[in-house]
């Protein structure tokens, strides 16, 4: 039985509403960083790899990966592209040789920390401009939407 007492068609109306506007967002905030960064902008897929290793020091390639709902093959090819540019370096493991971990590059915790607080200055900027009311609603959501994003996400399931 649904958690929700809400209508399927009220469901559906948030559902669409969802994907309209959050991808929206996403590329609103990524249009400003790219004009506005002193440097070249990098691939989504590059630049979520870069916020995860900063985030677990010393993942492996294969946790990356999961964790970022992408092929093993393909994190390694981002890791190839990053290591080429400086900005992530690989560390054999010191029991099976096999395994890599991943290490930002000071370049790439510049970097990665310039483009957050771009963002955050943008959304800082943003919230600003909006009524007591809606600030209110969207602190609200946060925590409905990373559950709705924990549902989703398949290691859930």
């Amino acid at each position: 039985m649904p958690a929700s007492s809400a209508s399927g068609q009220d469901i559906r109306r948030i559902a669409s509403g969802l994907t309209a506007v959050l991808p929206a967002l996403h590329r609103a905030i990524d249009r400003r960083v790219v004009q506005d960064l002193p440097f070249p902008g990098l691939p989504d897929g590059q630049l979520a790899l870069l916020r995860y290793v900063a985030e677990h020091d010393g993942v492996t390639v294969r946790a990356a990966a999961d964790a970022l709902l992408v092929k093993p093959n393909n994190v390694s090819a981002l890791v190839t592209q990053l290591a080429a540019q400086g900005l992530l370096e690989r560390r054999q493991d010191a029991v099976d040789k096999r395994v890599a971990h991943l290490h930002l590059t000071a370049k790439a915790r510049r970097r990665v920390a310039e483009v957050d607080s771009l963002v955050d200055g943008y959304l800082v900027e943003a919230l600003h401009a909006l009524s007591d009311g809606d600030l209110d609603a969207i602190g609200s959501a946060l925590g409905a939407l990373r559950g709705l994003a924990q549902r989703i996400h398949p290691a859930a399931h």
